[in-house]
């Protein structure tokens, strides 16, 4: 039994946290709210934590990042964040980073560490999600870090064995705080992943000092630069000039900072080396003239600005827009032949269906452009696309993510693409349009539930509007027509059919036929986009 935590006890936690999601992986994959077919939560916590084993194994053995415990976890957050698939993974990999933030370099860790680590990670998760909600896997880590504290111990193992224990007692809560996992009777799929984690950590630590985790063969990580960038506007020509600095500051000041510079200009980066403690930022701003000053000021008030230039934009401002316009791109996120072939011809990058950070940082980078708006078109894979966006920034591109839920928000958005605006523009013209789109899907239900529709059976058709369900029934044709219905009871006057890769070829006449009898003046477009999973995609704008 350790009385420290050691990186090799980290490296038993990571090896036997991915063995266990391995083991409980289809469980958790069916611990879903609705009945739809996305039930890949166990999936995406094992690639999750397999990118965090091949980071930790492709680390020098006599390094002293390898020899530390920091620096394990370190390197284990690291892997996990390029390789989060879907909101659990995500949260996952803050929580990850949260622990290691916490564990200070060469520091011995014992109870209290620990305790004081799992508090940090449960911050973390919490600062990862923008609406945080009770009975998710935010309150399991919430619980943990809780009994974690109220222990008071300094023994390593007792402290892990009650944060886990309090993990376990939280999930079994969860139905209790949202209804839709009562209605479903299952407990939060990702609170359950994060319980094995936790008992695989409470193993790792009972285990003799220095025994190995079985190895996992190793892909080589992705480069990424280690910074934190953020990237506003457009660079138009009302900014009349170029500000820019090295600075010397703290994190949180960099964070006031980007408030205050965002208000007084333009074309906004602050790229940050990544270093702990007071480290190094490159500063950039266009501002008009009145805002040199304050510019500046505001550096002072953050920290130590120095190299300081202050440079005319080029008066051929308009011509520079224009230069812009050609290096975009798009990245979208979907499956299916038809629907790659649609928005290849709209001068998309296409990523697979349930992509990690690092695949989608990869199509980033292989558009070659300098703005790049990245399409997720699914909610679970909305902080994935957040999470590449925060990376590529980094690395001096800029990134917009337009929050897509449906391949048909996405044809919406690219349609409205206009390259003689400037990027800000263009992405707030393409966020409109997808939120002007409302979508609809056509799916097979995988288990018996409770839905607001009323309920239904493992088999059943399920027509959804928005993410709800609002259809049951065992006709697709029936069902489709009937979700075409809802749909354009609510307004609207162009629909988009996107047929699946088992729709019969027969629906789209069928549709087309319900639609001239009952909505006569809708105009239709209809694809064979050759999606999996969805037998029918519908947009109404």
């Amino acid at each position: 039994m350790l009385e420290t935590l050691d990186a090799a006890a980290v490296r038993r936690w990571c090896g036997g946290g991915l063995r266990a999601l391995r083991a409980h992986q289809r469980e958790i994959d069916e611990l879903n709210v609705y009945p739809v077919p996305d039930g890949d939560t166990g999936t995406n916590l094992v690639l999750t934590l397999t990118s965090a084993q091949e980071a930790l194994e492709a680390l020098e053995p006599a390094t002293p990042e390898a020899a530390a415990p920091g620096g394990a976890l370190r390197r284990m957050a690291r892997g996990a964040l390029l390789g989060a698939r879907g909101n659990s993974g995500v949260i996952v990999s803050q929580i990850l980073r949260g622990m290691a933030d916490s564990v200070a370099a060469g520091a011995a860790v014992r109870g209290a560490g620990l305790a004081r680590a799992l508090r940090s990670a449960s911050e973390a998760a919490y600062a990862a999600v923008a609406r945080p909600v009770e009975g998710t896997v935010l309150t399991v880590a919430a619980a943990a870090a809780d009994a974690a504290s109220r222990l008071k111990s300094d023994d390593l193992l007792a402290v892990a064995r009650a944060a886990a224990r309090a993990a376990a007692e939280a999930l079994a809560r969860t139905p209790q705080q949202l209804p839709a996992l009562a209605r479903a009777g299952v407990v939060d799929a990702g609170g359950r992943g994060l319980v094995v984690l936790l008992e695989a950590l409470v193993e790792a630590l009972s285990l003799p000092s220095g025994r190995a985790a079985e190895p996992i063969t190793a892909a080589e990580p992705a480069t990424v630069e280690p910074a934190a960038a953020v990237s506003v506007g457009d660079g138009r020509g009302e900014w009349g000039y170029e500000v820019q600095y090295l600075l010397e500051a703290e994190a949180a000041a960099v964070d006031g900072l980007r408030i205050e510079l965002g208000a007084l200009g333009d074309s906004l980066v602050v790229v940050g080396s990544g270093d702990p403690g007071i480290a190094t930022w490159n500063v950039h701003v266009h501002v008009p003239a009145a805002g040199i000053g304050p510019a500046i000021e505001a550096g002072v008030r953050a920290g130590r600005p120095h190299a300081i230039t202050v440079t005319p934009l080029d008066e051929h401002q308009h011509d520079h827009t224009y230069a812009e316009a050609a290096e975009r791109a798009a990245v979208v996120v979907a499956a299916g032949d038809g629907l790659t072939a649609l928005f290849e011809a709209e001068g998309a990058t296409v990523v697979g269906r349930n992509p990690s950070t690092r695949e989608m940082l990869a199509a980033v980078r292989a558009s070659r452009a300098r703005c790049v708006v990245l399409l997720p078109n699914d909610a679970n894979t909305q902080a994935v696309a957040l999470s590449a966006a925060r990376e590529a920034e980094a690395a001096g591109l800029r990134v917009s993510v337009v929050p897509t839920r449906s391949p048909v928000q996405a044809l919406a958005a690219l349609a409205v693409r206009d390259p003689r605006r400037p990027f800000a523009d263009d992405v707030i013209a393409m966020a409109e349009a997808a939120g002007a789109c409302r979508y609809g899907e056509v799916c097979t239900a995988r288990r018996d539930s409770l839905t607001v529709a009323g309920p239904c059976r493992a088999g059943d058709l399920l027509g959804l509007v928005d993410g709800e369900v609002h259809v049951i029934g065992d006709d697709l044709a029936e069902v489709s027509a009937r979700l075409l219905d809802r749909m354009l009871g609510g307004g609207g006057e162009l629909v988009t059919l996107v047929l699946g890769a088992d729709a019969p070829a027969a629906l789209e006449g069928t549709l087309r036929a319900h639609a001239g009898r009952v909505w006569p003046f809708a105009e239709l477009q209809c694809y064979t986009g050759g999606q999996p999973r969805y037998h029918l995609l519908v947009g109404v704008e």
